[in-house]
């Protein structure tokens, strides 16, 4: 099964629009969609975290990989960014873009079909690249990260909230919301992706493990699960994910508590 397969045999975007409209026909906010398009651990929060360190006077061309259904980009629309969002996964970038229609605030970020091993884009021509929980699905990590520096101006920054390995790999339980087993999860270690970063010909890494505040956030969503509420719920991940969500959601818990897995948050300059 390709990636783009394991995202998109239970996306069915018009249905999903469907049952946004239905539940929010005046429109939704942030907080509304955030069940359904913020496909990460920690949810609308991780992300508000993340978005600290844009910068309206410095980042005008900003490159969301892996853009999914688009809650990152929202965000930052809201607070005034604009955003190329690029996934392989088509359906995604079908439902991104009617979810954009049923957002309550006006969005009109460019949405892109493609391979983040082969970026659409011209040397030296962006100001910024996020990578949200996607690149955890890149085989070929080393390609996309000389990617990233070629399409980035000098100075300009990858910003990356990501699940890398943890220090107990062996006990990895799968199914996961990235991956059906191994053959999809490209994870690797922190101090793997530094010395691939500085390979790469990035400096000024920074790094700040997330993995405690991850696991309480996942630990109080299984709570809700287990309970039902996701299931009473206009909105949640179980839309895109289909039934595999249930167990996807146990094992995220399961493997943060394990250390088979660590959510972190990496900035990183090109030189």
């Amino acid at each position: 099964m390709s990636i783009d397969k394991h995202y998109d045999q239970s996306l069915d975007p018009s249905w999903i629009l469907g049952q946004v409209h239905s539940a929010y026909p005046a429109g939704a906010d942030l907080f509304q969609l955030a069940p359904l398009d913020q496909l990460h651990i920690g949810g609308i929060k991780a992300s508000e975290r993340l978005l600290r360190h844009l910068d309206l006077a410095r980042h005008h061309h900003i490159l969301d990989i892996g853009s999914g259904a688009g809650g990152l980009m929202r965000q930052a629309s809201a607070m005034g960014f604009s955003m190329i969002g690029l996934d392989i996964t088509h359906r995604f970038n079908q439902l991104n873009l009617g979810l954009n229609d049923c957002f309550s605030v006006p969005v009109s970020n460019p949405i892109i079909t493609g391979d983040a091993h082969h970026l659409p884009f011209a040397d030296q021509s962006l100001d910024l690249i996020l990578f949200q929980h996607s690149f955890l699905n890149m085989p070929d990590n080393s390609r996309v990260l000389s990617e990233c520096w070629r399409v980035l101006k000098p100075g300009g920054t990858l910003l990356m909230h990501e699940v890398v390995c943890g220090p107990q790999p062996e006990q990895m339980r799968y199914p996961v919301p990235w991956a059906e087993d191994a053959v999809h999860s490209h994870l690797v270690t922190a101090q793997t992706l530094q010395q691939q970063l500085q390979q790469a010909g990035f400096a000024n890494i920074q790094l700040d493990d997330w993995s405690d505040e991850a696991l309480a956030w996942r630990q109080r969503q299984l709570q809700k699960e287990d309970a039902g509420h996701v299931g009473r719920a206009a909105l949640s991940p179980a839309l895109i994910l289909g039934s595999r969500f249930a167990d996807m959601g146990k094992n995220l818990v399961l493997n943060l508590e394990a250390g088979a897995i660590r959510v972190i948050e990496l900035v990183a300059a090109r030189s």
